[in-house]
């Protein structure tokens, strides 16, 4: 298995996506004791960079993220987490953060 290389921060980057349909959902932080809570509880837990605390999504909205697998990639700086979403993503409302660009914005 290929272990987790952190940055100098400690932390990782982590592409959450619907596992069955493969929606890329939205990226977050994880740093080794988020990445501990989520395999403990089964429920994506991440680290904050602007409030500096660990947040387990959904816990104020009720739009939680079920784990339902955690793959890192060959190099091991960057997680891939397979979820079960339930409602919306997004902090602004949407299902997921990730929208086009059309072609004049590129």
């Amino acid at each position: 298995m290929t272990e987790v290389r952190y940055d100098d921060r400690g932390l990782v980057p982590v592409v959450v996506q619907q596992w069955d349909s493969g929606e890329v959902l939205m990226v977050a932080w994880m740093d080794a004791e988020a990445l501990r809570r989520t395999r403990d509880t089964g429920r994506a837990t991440y680290w904050s960079r602007s409030r500096q605390e660990y947040w387990v999504k959904g816990e104020t909205s009720g739009h939680v993220q079920d784990v339902r697998e955690i793959r890192v990639d060959c190099d091991g700086d960057t997680l891939l987490l397979l979820v079960d979403q339930h409602g919306v993503a997004c902090h602004t409302g949407a299902r997921t953060c990730f929208t086009s660009l059309s072609d004049d914005s590129a």
